[in-house]
């Protein structure tokens, strides 16, 4: 199963954002693909904003990862693997996977099989003045988060 929309400002990424927020599933993981500047890091900022995540919405591009309690005792990690080297830096941020009900991953093809499998794999390519978004299902959970999704 695949959604695709074109968004056309930022106001639009922020829209969508909060849907896929709204119907996500109990645990979810999310890669994010696109070139720089293509916009993941602006969807993950909303995506989180609109899950309630108070205060600033660090770019984890020097950290490799931001965690960001929720409000029923788990976490959201918003990664970010540009940095990385090896997938086997992983290892050393000391992520409690039991802990984490959502991960936002951006340039996950560094983290390999470091990383739990997508749920959801999402696209955001520069299009004119806009972005294309693409989410396409990485799992039964990722079909089901699509299906749920209201209209785009």
């Amino acid at each position: 199963m695949m959604k695709e929309i074109f968004l056309a400002d930022a106001e639009a990424t922020d829209i969508l954002a909060a849907r896929f927020a709204a119907s996500r599933p109990d645990r979810a993981v999310v890669h994010l693909h696109g070139d720089l500047g293509a916009g993941k890091s602006s969807f993950a900022r909303a995506f989180l904003r609109a899950l309630g995540v108070q205060g600033a919405i660090r770019s984890p591009t020097y950290t490799l990862v931001e965690r960001y309690p929720l409000d029923d005792g788990r976490e959201a990690l918003h990664m970010d693997l540009y940095r990385i080297g090896d997938p086997g830096e992983l290892e050393f941020l000391g992520i409690e996977p039991d802990t984490v009900a959502l991960w936002l991953v951006e340039w996950p093809e560094r983290g390999g099989s470091a990383l739990p499998p997508a749920d959801l794999v999402i696209q955001l390519a520069i299009e004119g003045t806009g972005r294309r978004f693409t989410a396409r299902a990485g799992s039964p959970t990722g079909q089901d988060w699509l299906a749920a999704l209201p209209p785009l």
